[in-house]
């Protein structure tokens, strides 16, 4: 049985046992995880979502962050300025092991989901902030004369 999940943007066709570098999740090594978004599910039978299949999942386990191949950039500047820079770059990835595709029943699980490292940073920001007293809009000046003119 395969699947096609759809992570940090890319999508996968994994199959148990296939090892992923994915872009960077909110996890240590050793976790085990799960793929909700599931674009497709082939087997004996091929199931296609709209946009997601309904209780599809892909389970994985963690095995390590790493960090990708360096890119090189460079910059000229041309004709008189004689100014030139080299700027290198390696992205955060997420190694995982792919151990289960469910076709059903993703949902009895109980494992956690993976989330990206952008998702879990909003989710922390907006779970740690204080709540905000929401006030009344204060009444314009004209509304407030109208209402002692009344009196």
């Amino acid at each position: 049985m395969y699947a096609v999940l759809k992570t940090g943007g890319k999508q996968y066709k994994v199959q148990a046992g296939d090892i992923l570098r994915l872009e960077k999740l909110a996890c240590v090594a050793g976790d085990k995880i799960q793929f909700n978004e599931i674009l497709m599910v082939g087997g004996e039978s091929v199931t296609i979502g709209a946009p997601f299949v309904a209780g599809a999942a892909v389970q994985a386990e963690v095995i390590e962050q790493i960090k990708g191949e360096k890119v090189i950039h460079y910059v000229k500047r041309r004709r008189k300025h004689s100014s030139q820079r080299t700027k290198g770059h390696r992205q955060h990835l997420t190694l995982v092991r792919v151990t289960d595709v469910l076709a059903v029943g993703a949902d009895k699980t109980g494992m956690a989901e993976a989330v990206g490292t952008q998702i879990a940073r909003r989710i922390a920001h907006n779970t740690t902030a204080a709540p905000v007293a929401v006030e009344a809009p204060a009444k314009p000046k004209r509304a407030v004369k109208a209402a002692a003119a009344k009196e």
